[in-house]
C-alpha cells in the first residue's frame, strides 16, 4: 500500500495545481451532492451533455448538464423496468445516437439487453423483452470500426469476468453468429488483490492502433483500476500494456474505474468514471471527470486533474 499512498498523494497535489478542464471551475454550491452513479456514460449532443449509469433500483436514470459540472436528473427514468427484460440489477448503459433511433445498451439481472429510443432521455423500450446472449454478461460496450462494421465489448463470466467482443448485426441488436471471441483474462500481477477481474471494457482507436480499456481487481477492491491492451485489428490479439495500471489510487480516491471515454464540446478529451463514496466506503459510488491524451509513443495517459460534478434538484 505505500506504494499506493504516494502516488495517490503526488496525484492529490498534481490535482490541485491543475484543472482539467482546461478553465477554472465554478464553485460548487452549498447544497449541492457529488452524483451518486456507478458505472457513467456520457454522451454529448447539440450542446446538451446526458449521463447514465448504475444506480436507479427499477430501471436507468438519466441526468442532464451544460458544462458537465453541475447536473439535474431527469425525474422520469431513461429506462423503466416496465419497458425491459429483467426486474432488478441495472447496470453499466450506454447510449449511442444511430441514425434516427437512440439504442441503450445495458445488463439486467446479469444478461446483456439493448433498448431504443427517439430521444436521449427516453422512454427507451425494449420491444423484445429478451437478452441478446443466453448466458450471463455484463459491461457491453459498443465501437464501430473505420469500415463500420459494429462491435460489442461485454464481459462474460467464464471462470471469473473476461473481457469478449463479438460483431453485430446490422440491426444493433443481435449478436452475428459465430463472432464471438475472448479478449482479455486476469493476468498480470497488479490485477490480482481480489477477485478474478477484467471487466468494464471500452475500446478506441488512434493512429492505427485500436485500445481496449478495462478495469480489474474487484469494484469493491480500494486498488481497482484502470489498464489497457492494443491490438492492430479488433479481431486482436490483444497485449496487455506493460505500464498497468494507468489510473489507480488517484489523489485521496479509491476503487477507480468503470469509465467511458467521450469528446466534450470543444472536442476536448474526457474521460468519466466512478470512484468508491469516500475511504473505507465503497457505497454509494459518485462520478468523477478528467482528460486523456496519447502521447507521442502511443501510450494511453489519463490526467491526475480530475473534478467532481454534482447535483442539486430534479427537473
Amino acid at each position: 500500500m505505500r506504494k499506493c499512498y504516494f502516488a495517490g498523494l503526488l496525484l492529490a497535489i498534481l490535482s490541485v495545481l491543475s484543472c482539467s478542464s482546461g478553465a477554472l471551475l465554478a464553485e460548487r454550491p452549498a447544497d449541492a451532492l457529488s452524483l451518486p452513479v456507478a458505472d457513467p456514460f456520457i454522451l454529448y449532443e447539440d450542446g446538451t451533455y446526458y449521463l447514465y449509469g448504475t444506480g436507479a433500483a427499477n430501471g436507468i436514470a438519466v441526468y442532464v448538464s451544460r458544462d458537465l459540472q453541475s447536473w439535474r436528473r431527469k425525474p422520469d427514468l431513461a429506462l423503466h423496468k416496465k419497458d425491459s427484460y429483467g426486474e432488478k440489477w441495472f447496470w453499466a448503459p450506454e447510449v449511442y445516437h444511430v441514425g434516427d433511433k437512440y439504442y441503450m445498451y445495458y445488463s439486467a439481472e446479469e444478461r446483456i439487453c439493448v433498448a431504443t429510443a427517439d430521444t436521449p432521455t427516453g422512454p427507451f423500450v425494449q420491444d423484445i423483452q429478451e437478452p441478446i446472449v443466453p448466458y450471463g454478461a455484463i459491461d457491453n460496450s459498443l465501437f464501430f470500426d473505420n469500415d463500420g462494421t459494429p462491435w460489442l465489448f461485454f464481459v462474460k463470466f467464464n471462470h471469473g469476468n473476461q473481457v469478449w467482443s463479438a460483431r453485430l448485426e446490422d440491426d444493433l441488436m443481435h449478436i452475428k453468429s459465430g463472432t464471438e471471441k475472448k479478449c482479455l483474462e486476469m493476468d498480470q500481477e497488479w490485477e490480482k488483490v481480489w477477485p478474478t477481474v477484467n471487466e468494464g471494457p471500452f475500446a478506441l482507436y488512434h493512429d492505427g492502433v485500436y485500445y481496449l480499456t478495462y478495469s480489474a481487481n474487484g469494484y469493491k477492491s480500494p486498488r481497482y483500476g484502470i489498464g489497457y491492451a492494443t491490438a492492430t485489428s479488433l479481431a486482436g490479439p490483444w497485449t496487455k500494456f506493460e505500464g498497468n495500471p494507468i489510473y489507480q489510487c488517484v489523489g485521496d480516491l479509491e476503487g477507480v474505474g468503470h469509465h467511458a471515454f467521450f469528446k466534450d464540446a470543444k472536442g476536448k478529451r474526457r474521460i468519466v468514471f466512478h470512484s468508491h463514496y469516500a475511504p473505507g466506503r465503497v457505497q454509494p459510488r459518485i462520478t468523477h471527470i478528467s482528460d486523456y491524451t496519447f502521447e507521442k509513443d502511443g501510450t494511453l495517459v489519463i490526467s491526475p486533474g480530475f473534478f467532481t460534478p454534482w447535483t442539486s434538484q430534479n427537473e
